[in-house]
């Protein structure tokens, strides 16, 4: 385990899907499992997906998304843990091709590589997922040891009410071995 007041080091990789939004939930059910928490997110996410000014009030550490110079100090420790949440269908095929273009993905396979638990929950719309290469990516991850939540395609059910998004099962996901 890293250390870092004592408390396990979870990274929460951020995508640009709608319900990046409400990541802050996340971070505070982390947190209330006393998870220290710092956050990366792929460069669209940056774009108003999600209140990156409250993302670091409430991790208390800035948010990433570029990559650091050499020279640069890690702004995290190593992480005990990986979520990521909303996991789109770009960064899941990426990452399963092990295309670490942005930091968000490389940091995603080098966790793989050292053998921190990832949690994924998908976000992905019901055409996108039943694309073939999307398929071989989930595949190809569960091989690898990650653990998937239900996909969410943010549908209506047929009362017309939009399903919340499970932020709390990423955590759930990770403490079941």
């Amino acid at each position: 385990m890293s250390e870092h007041a004592g408390k396990p080091f979870l990274y929460v990789v951020v995508c640009a899907a709608g319900v990046a939004a409400g990541v802050t939930r996340l971070i505070d059910a982390a947190q209330e499992r006393d998870w220290e928490v710092g956050v990366i997110a792929t460069p669209v996410a940056m774009n108003g997906f999600f209140d990156t000014a409250a993302v670091e009030a409430r991790t208390g550490r800035p948010l990433r998304s570029a990559w650091r110079s050499p020279a640069d100090p890690r702004p995290f420790p190593a992480p005990d843990a990986v979520v990521v949440a909303p996991a789109t269908f770009n960064t899941v095929n990426k990452w399963a091709a092990g295309l670490a273009d942005t930091l968000a993905v490389g940091t995603l396979c080098e966790a793989a590589g050292l053998g921190v638990p990832v949690a994924v929950l998908p976000c992905v719309a019901d055409a996108l997922a039943a694309h073939p290469a999307y398929q071989d990516s989930l595949i190809r991850l569960r091989a690898m040891g990650v653990r998937f939540g239900e996909p969410y395609s943010g549908l209506p059910d047929a009362d017309g009410r939009s399903p919340e998004f499970g932020w709390e099962r990423a955590l759930e996901l990770l403490e079941t071995p």
